[in-house]
């Protein structure tokens, strides 16, 4: 089992910036792609970026590209989330996520172990 902790949530005004981080522990050793996820109220869960266990694969929604860059420490398994000009949509529960695929995942069904989300808000 792989256990997921986020952090680095919290109320931003639009245009400022937040850092998440996402620290993975337990059966790390069969973690290989990572990704963030977002769920809006009302809104289905949608991919904002992903990483390779590398880190040198990189893919992005196209509403964050430019703003927002994914990155990661194999050796601590420890991933981020570095979001800026953050905006009024960008506001939801952002969500860690790690998958057993072998290069990169997009897709929530890819992924099988989550963190329990952290809040971010964007006030205009």
């Amino acid at each position: 089992q792989v256990h997921l902790v986020e952090s680095g949530g919290g109320l931003v005004q639009a245009g400022g910036s937040l850092k998440l981080s996402c620290a993975a522990s337990g059966h790390t050793v069969s973690v290989f792609a990572m990704g963030w996820f977002r769920q809006a109220p009302g809104k289905e869960r949608e991919i904002v970026a992903a990483v390779s266990w590398s880190g040198g694969i990189t893919d992005y929604a196209d509403s964050v590209i430019g703003r927002f860059t994914i990155s990661r420490e194999k050796a601590k398994y420890t991933m981020y989330l570095q979001m800026n000009s953050l905006s009024p949509e960008d506001t939801a529960v952002y969500y860690c996520a790690a998958s057993t695929e072998p290069l990169i995942a997009t897709l929530p069904d890819e992924y099988h172990y989550w963190g329990q989300g952290t809040q971010v808000t964007v006030s205009s």
